[in-house]
């Protein structure tokens, strides 16, 4: 069963260019790692320095713990680190609670 989340962000303003930059040339082994774990139909939004992101999972937590232990994980999340207000767990963003869907 596809599960659906999304997250916000807060970049830096004096860094919001860096940031959509980096996701304009996310590394390959980071996007392969996403895929295997699980995730798809990954997409982040940007206003203004705030993005929020959006993806689907077979199991959400099984995604998390296998980013969490990916040491291409900790390295994009320690790039990312300085661009944001707060650092991103490994294991990926919080999510957002779901209060609203239209099928």
């Amino acid at each position: 069963m596809t599960v659906r989340s999304s997250f916000v962000l807060h970049v830096l303003p004096d860094r919001i260019d860096d940031y959509v930059r980096a996701h304009a040339e996310v590394w390959p082994e980071m996007l392969q790692a996403l895929r295997d774990a699980g995730i798809r139909n990954y997409s982040i939004f940007r206003a203004g320095t705030e993005v929020f992101g959006y993806f689907e999972s077979d199991d959400l937590e099984e995604s998390a713990r296998y980013m969490a232990a990916q040491p291409v994980s900790t390295r994009w999340q320690d790039t990312m680190a300085p661009l944001l207000s707060e650092r991103v767990p490994d294991a990926g963003p919080p999510a957002l609670e779901q209060i609203f869907r239209l099928d």
